[in-house]
């Protein structure tokens, strides 16, 4: 009886184990699945499986994933360029967009701001949510900060926020600041009957490109040219790019889904594996919406 040789039967085997993985990704990139996650389903050590899919695939799964991440921000970028201007206007309601929160928003007095946030208090604290460690940040008036942490970095994520208003009084409250964690994140909270109040603390000209990123709709993009030119301000890309930087309520005010030009997802405060990640999070809302 012929049989395979053994070398031949395990390069067989580790090709279908990294193909069955190639096509596990890519069906389930929205999800942002793990390298753990990864190997349990193909029943070997992450250490092995990440060797053999980059030997076989010439690059790492995290990177594969990333790949296929970034081809579908380029072509929400491509399929947003008819609707942007629109969208900036009148904005565009459905039932997966996240502006459907129906935030409403107001800006915090010049005054306070000039004053680096003397005379206000932020309670804050930490929730979970679908992208590690959330620190939510309010006034009496509303959501003021939303910013996102790994485990093990909460206490430079918190400095790094109250750093944006140093004069403010600061309160570690959970019972102020977990009704909006729970909201923010839950689907089924975005109710035009409950509209999620949120203040925003920064430059006339900030407020306005924040303003602006609030009308952009959920799976789809733009660039920081593109606000630019919305604002008035051709030629204050870089500008623009520097405020939406200083986002102070990511996610809500939905920053992640700016671009550069070429479609390139270019930086993120909180990381490009979390931008990726809300990224595909919200394709999958968009999908199951459609």
């Amino acid at each position: 009886m012929n049989t395979m040789p053994l070398e031949t039967a395990t390069a067989a085997r580790d090709y279908d184990m990294v193909r069955r993985s190639l096509a596990f990704l890519t069906e389930n990139w929205r999800d942002q699945p793990s390298l753990d996650e990864l190997a349990a389903r193909s029943g070997v050590s992450p250490h092995h499986l990440q060797r053999l899919f980059t030997r076989w695939a010439g690059l790492s799964p995290k990177a594969f994933l990333q790949a296929i991440t970034i081809d579908h921000a380029r072509e929400l970028l491509r399929d947003s360029a008819s609707i942007l201007d629109t969208a900036y206007e009148v904005g565009l309601s459905g039932p997966g967009r996240l502006h459907d929160l129906f935030v409403t928003h107001e800006g915090m007095s010049p005054g306070t701001y000039k004053a680096r946030g003397r005379g206000l208090t932020v309670s804050y604290g930490f929730h979970d949510c679908p992208f590690g460690r959330a620190l939510v940040m309010v006034t009496e008036m509303g959501l003021c900060g939303l910013a996102f942490a790994d485990a093990g970095e909460e206490r430079s994520v918190l400095a790094d926020m109250m750093g944006r208003w140093p004069e403010a009084d600061y309160v570690e409250d959970l019972a102020a600041t977990a009704p909006y964690a729970a909201r923010i994140f839950d689907t089924n909270a975005w109710s035009p009957d409950r509209p999620l109040r949120v203040v925003f603390i920064g430059s006339d000209f900030e407020i306005r490109v924040w303003e602006t990123l609030l009308r952009i709709p959920l799976g789809k993009a733009t660039t920081y040219s593109d606000i630019a030119a919305h604002l008035g301000k051709a030629s204050a890309a870089r500008a623009v790019g520097t405020a939406v930087g200083k986002n102070p309520i990511s996610f809500v005010v939905p920053c992640h889904r700016v671009l550069g030009k070429s479609g390139g997802l270019c930086g993120y405060h909180w990381g490009l594996t979390r931008k990726r990640a809300i990224l595909g999070w919200e394709a999958g809302i968009s999908a199951r919406a459609a």
